[in-house]
């Protein structure tokens, strides 16, 4: 079983840059539409034709062997993002330009595959240029890292969290996880190559923190709460600890913290690396492929090259402790505003049995999901504000016509972990793992209202 898991991990991880481009362009089109992930595709086979070690040949006139050892490298998750991103992009412009009648068959969707293999076809210039600058500075860092052992283990931990808010761990990650600069921790840790207590070492960290440390924290937090919000609190906390133990999902715990109390997410990420270092230093490794939680730590154990895994349960019940202390102490003592712990607004607690967006339907009689929905779409400032709705494994990613209609407040109500304004008209709604169906719920009534 093992060996058939290792096998699908290793022909995922292999095809990973390709994925990413078809992803990202589904993702990032208003419409999610299918068109996008083709242009994607397009984009794609584009950039790593033109960029291979024989196109680079073709086009600078020279004999392969000279060629930069960059272009040896570019099927990598970095341009399979950038590939989604334009692909996006061009899917945003042109899925509804019309064109004049001789030239109709191009119009619309048919467009976007074309403008997008025009739009790579620059980049792609651009990048003959700027992709061995920007290789060989990566693979130079990695290298740092690499040679500080623990330490360079420990840094990344630390950099991997405190990245978290702006978005920028992926690319973080792209250097340790993946062969953009040649360490690829996670397919050699799942193909079983490398170095026994080695490999893994930028992997194997993130389990005793995600398995037991952010539950110890979501403990704390929850002790810490008023006696008259603790039902609320625990209802949020709890789902989000089990999240993070099982499969390694902590987005909806981090931000129920990150924002409100930045000291707490600060030692959070410091404890990261903490962990990331003790494992490195005493080679314990165990490897995943999606996160450190407790799915991936079981199909972990049966890899020849892990070392050592049992120990770093032991790890995690130590950090477990760690954790519920520093932060049921640092609440207590600054007087953070965690779930539970939030100030009082006048009139808390009265029940609005409103209708829904289902006339003659009361709220109280509706799934919880769908009434989380309402009331987050309402907070957003309802159909006349809210533009695009989208989701990732965690988050609402939404854009509105005007931010300052949005109620962050009546939001929050609805016991979501956080909220994240990314720009001008571009906002992020932490809901956890059941993002998808209130994200599905949204659509229906952003559609009905349409």
């Amino acid at each position: 079983m093992i060996t058939e898991y290792s096998i699908y991990i290793n022909a995922t991880l292999v095809n990973l840059g390709v994925l990413f481009a078809v992803g990202v362009a589904i993702g990032m089109s208003k419409e999610q539409d299918g068109a996008a992930g083709l242009s994607g595709l397009v984009a794609w086979l584009v950039a790593t034709t033109v960029l291979s070690i024989s196109g680079v040949a073709g086009l600078q006139g020279i004999e392969e062997s000279a060629v930069d050892s960059a272009f040896g490298n570019i099927e990598n998750v970095f341009i399979g993002i950038l590939s989604g991103i334009v692909a996006s992009i061009m899917y945003n412009r042109f899925s509804h330009v019309k064109l004049p009648d001789a030239l109709a068959f191009f119009s619309g969707k048919r467009l976007v595959p074309i403008m997008s293999a025009a739009a790579m076809m620059i980049v792609s210039v651009v990048l003959l240029f700027v992709w061995p600058v920007v290789y060989n500075a990566l693979v130079s860092f990695g290298e740092a890292i690499i040679s500080l052992e623990a330490v360079g283990a420990g840094l990344y931990g630390f950099f991997n969290r405190l990245l978290i808010p702006t978005g920028l761990h992926h690319a973080l990650n792209n250097v340790f996880w993946f062969d953009l600069a040649g360490i690829n921790d996670i397919a050699n840790f799942w193909a079983s190559e490398g170095e026994k207590g080695v490999t893994g070492r930028y992997l194997a960290g993130f389990f005793p923190i995600m398995m037991f440390g952010l539950p110890a924290a979501a403990l704390a937090m929850y002790h810490t709460a008023k006696t008259k919000r603790k039902k609320q609190a625990a209802s949020l906390l709890m789902a989000a600890a089990f999240a993070s133990f099982f499969t390694g999902v902590t987005e909806a715990l981090e931000f129920s913290f990150m924002f409100v109390a930045p000291l707490l997410y600060v030692v959070h990420a410091a404890l990261t690396g903490l962990s990331l270092a003790i494992a490195a230093m005493f080679e314990w490794t165990a490897g995943f492929s999606f996160s450190a939680g407790l799915v991936d730590y079981t199909l972990s154990l049966g890899v020849p090259i892990a070392n050592q895994p049992y120990m770093l349960l032991l790890q995690g019940l130590v950090f477990a402790v760690i954790y519920y202390f520093v932060f049921r102490f640092l609440i207590v003592k600054f007087d953070l505003k965690t779930p539970g712990r939030e100030d009082e607004d006048p009139g808390e607690g009265e029940v609005d049995e409103s209708y829904s967006v289902e006339e003659g339907t009361l709220a109280s009689e509706k799934d919880e999901t769908a009434v989380m929905a309402e009331e987050i779409y309402q907070g957003l400032g309802g159909n006349e504000n809210v533009l695009t709705v989208d989701n990732c494994v965690s988050r609402l990613r939404l854009e509105v016509d005007d931010m300052d209609k949005v109620d962050q407040d009546k939001i929050k109500a609805t016991g979501v972990p956080g909220i994240n304004v990314v720009g001008k008209h571009n906002i992020q709604v932490v809901v956890g793992t059941q993002v998808q169906f209130v994200a599905d719920e949204m659509r229906k009534m952003h559609i009905k209202d349409d």
